[in-house]
C-alpha cells in the first residue's frame, strides 16, 4: 500500500497506531486557510474525528519523494465543502510535510454520475 493510500485509510479510521508511524516525528502541515504551520501532535489529535470526512480521493502521483492528491472535503461545522488539492513531501518513507489548496464549492455540488 503506498504511504498516502495508508494515510488516508488512517486518518479517517482514526488509526493513530498507524498515523504515528507513517507521519516524521518533523511534521509540518500548512493549510490553505487560517496562516498557520500544524505539528504532529495536531494532527494526530484532529484524525477520526467527525470534524472532517472526504469523498472521492484520488492519489494522482507519488513516488519516493513526494505525492500528490485530490478529495472533496465535507465540514462539520457547516462550512462550505471543497476541493483539496494536496502536495506532501516525503523524508525516511514517512509523510514530512503536507500543503494545501482549495477551490469551495456550490450549495448545490454533486459529484458526476450520483443522482442525488
Amino acid at each position: 500500500m503506498s504511504i498516502l493510500a495508508a494515510y488516508q485509510t488512517a486518518f479517517e479510521s482514526g488509526d493513530v497506531e498507524t498515523l504515528n508511524a507513517i507521519i516524521h516525528d518533523d511534521f509540518t502541515f500548512t493549510p490553505h486557510v487560517g496562516d498557520m504551520v500544524m505539528k504532529k501532535s495536531d494532527l494526530l489529535a484532529f484524525a477520526g474525528t467527525d470534524s472532517v470526512s472526504t469523498e472521492a480521493h484520488r492519489i494522482l502521483f507519488e513516488n519516493d519523494e513526494v505525492g500528490v492528491e485530490h478529495a472533496i472535503a465535507h465540514f462539520a461545522n457547516g462550512s462550505t465543502s471543497e476541493a483539496v488539492l494536496s502536495f506532501h513531501r516525503f523524508k525516511d518513507g514517512k509523510i514530512y510535510s503536507t500543503e494545501t489548496g482549495a477551490t469551495p464549492l456550490s450549495d448545490d455540488y454533486k459529484l458526476i454520475g450520483t443522482s442525488d
